[in-house]
């Protein structure tokens, strides 16, 4: 599993799942490349550090934050389109870039690993990973609407986190499935749009 095929095929998936949600995919493919396995490896001297024990556990951290914010603030995991300027809104948009940093870090360092060049996975993973927040932000913020418990819409993240990790978990195992996760995301993408667009030439015409 060392050709370029597979390489891209690993990073875009890591790069997607990452823009799903970031903490989950960054432990598993660090995890896995400190034991080497599955053929996940960021051995290149830049890219050392996503492998580190030191780098781990500030995922950790950052994860559990990230749910202390959510339970003490209201901080929703997916930035809230419309919504006011506020902590909260303020929050979720960080937690967007962590997951764009995170998909283009993974790509990258998958790349530069099997001496490819690394800085198109910078590129590949910020679209794969804006591609995965595109479709799952629309996803989980109708969800969130419509539920009335809290507890219920705090569940969500914990969903959200769970696909992440099956898709990283899923590209790890045979690196050829990250074209279809991207292919699949596209796919929704394009479905989400129409339905948007649907929603607002119906809006227009009820002005009229």
């Amino acid at each position: 599993m060392h050709g370029i095929v597979f390489d891209i095929g690993l990073g875009a998936g890591l790069a997607a799942a990452c823009g799903m949600r970031p903490f989950l995919p960054l432990l598993l493919a660090g995890a896995l490349a400190s034991g080497g396995a599955l053929s996940v490896s960021f051995a290149h001297e830049g890219f050392e550090f996503l492998r580190e024990t030191w780098w781990l556990l500030a995922v950790a951290a950052a994860l559990a934050a990230s749910y202390a914010l959510q339970l003490v603030f209201g901080v929703a995991p997916v930035v809230e389109r419309g919504a006011p300027r506020s902590r909260g809104t303020r929050s979720a948009s960080a937690l967007a870039g962590i997951a764009y940093g995170s998909g283009a870090l993974l790509f990258a360092g998958t790349l530069a690993a099997h001496r490819d060049a690394w800085w198109p996975g910078i590129i590949g993973g910020l679209a794969a990973a804006y591609l995965a927040d595109r479709v799952v932000g629309p996803i989980i913020r109708g969800a969130r609407a419509r539920l009335t418990d809290r507890a219920a819409r705090e569940a969500l993240t914990v969903y959200l986190d769970a696909a992440a990790l099956a898709a990283a978990a899923l590209v790890c195992l045979l690196h050829p499935l990250g074209y279809v996760l991207v292919a699949l995301l596209a796919w929704l993408y394009v479905r989400v749009r129409a339905r948007a667009d649907d929603k607002y030439a119906g809006l227009r015409i009820l002005r009229r």
